[in-house]
């Protein structure tokens, strides 16, 4: 095919409901019409048009459905003739007679309400052939591929990596996906905010995010729990903490830390720690004399609001071998439960 004729135009046996059709036109009063009119003569129906600003022009994408039997170059070799360029025509779904700021929206309630979902509802908002999810050092923003390629940073330590083969994407598109982006950032944010725990004795408990400014209170934390408890955290004979390490329990490397506090007393720690392969490791901590009163439970539930809000399905940690405490606790917060088949000590949360 001559190099001016590469459209992205598939000859089918059979007629779909609708087409998407994508034209680039400059911006001259009248171009529209007449393209509206050519459509009319090949008895198309024009079902959403939407307007896309590009340099040195504007892209318009009509949704219409075309007449029985219609080629689709020949439909292509009409908008030429106007002297527009017919840059795509693809199959449409019955969502994209929705206008562009209904569908948006839709996805974005869809996103909040599932964020492991995110990479689907991105496919759906960009029209895009696929949607990637990979580490963020892998993701290379700059490798454009002609505008076919587009990388949105998710800032956990991930990002989501789309490509369109119909057609490049157009700026109007990417400030979209990038607002929906945001948008689960900020939603995930709001997870983080503190949470009271409704407890029968009326204790006010409260979840809420680790700060530098509490690494006094977790100092105490570690100093009021036996020995056991702390073997079971840490696997090895700790008794205190050395002050180096308690920025790193509060403020991991790419994770978050959730506390449990009681007045001034912190009394239960947990860590949420991104890995590089999509998912996360998560550890606890709860003092003794506060244990076996769902406060564990409700760190570790917390902790998989926290992943799910980022978009991570599987957790892993570390348990000591016939230790079921860790397992009993994510049961009771709603996790599946899995042993590494390989690693009698390791788990795996879903």
């Amino acid at each position: 095919m001559p190099q001016h004729d590469r459209t992205a135009v598939v000859e089918e046996q059979a007629v779909p409901s609708a087409w998407r059709v994508r034209i680039r036109m400059h911006d001259h009063p009248g171009t529209l019409a007449r393209i509206a009119i050519r459509l009319a003569d090949l008895e198309c129906n024009i079902l959403g048009l939407s307007v896309l600003p590009v340099p040195g022009g504007v892209l318009d994408e009509i949704v219409l459905r075309p007449a029985t039997g219609l080629p689709r170059r020949l439909l292509a070799d009409a908008i030429r003739a106007e002297g527009c360029e017919c840059t795509a025509i693809v199959d449409a779904d019955v969502h994209e007679l929705v206008d562009p700021a209904s569908s948006t929206l839709l996805a974005a309630r869809r996103a909040v309400e599932d964020p492991a979902r995110l990479a689907e509802v991105l496919k759906d908002v960009l029209a895009a052939d696929v949607v990637t999810l990979v580490p963020a050092a892998e993701a290379n923003p700059a490798r454009t591929e002609s505008g076919h390629r587009a990388v949105f940073e998710l800032g956990t330590g991930t990002a989501l990596v789309a490509r369109r083969q119909w057609a490049p994407f157009v700026q109007l598109e990417l400030t979209r996906a990038e607002a929906l982006v945001t948008l689960l950032g900020a939603a995930a944010r709001n997870v983080a905010g503190p949470a009271v725990l409704d407890r029968p004795d009326g204790a006010a408990i409260v979840l809420r995010k680790g700060l530098p400014g509490d690494a006094d209170a977790v100092a105490e934390l570690h100093r009021r729990c036996t020995p056991a408890t702390l073997f079971r955290r840490y696997h090895t004979g700790v008794r205190t903490v050395p002050r180096r390490w308690l920025h790193r329990l509060l403020v991991p490397p790419r994770g978050t830390s959730v506390l449990a506090v009681f007045g001034r007393e912190v009394i239960g720690l947990g860590q949420l720690i991104p890995t590089i392969t999509g998912g996360a490791e998560i550890s606890l901590l709860v003092e003794d004399d506060w244990q076996r009163q769902g406060i564990g439970t409700a760190l570790l539930a917390r902790l998989a609001a926290l992943a799910e809000a980022q978009g991570i399905t599987e957790l892993a940690a570390d348990c000591l071998p016939g230790d079921d405490v860790l397992p009993r606790t994510a049961a009771r917060a709603g996790l599946r439960v899995e042993r590494d088949p390989e690693n009698d000590a390791r788990l795996r949360l879903c």
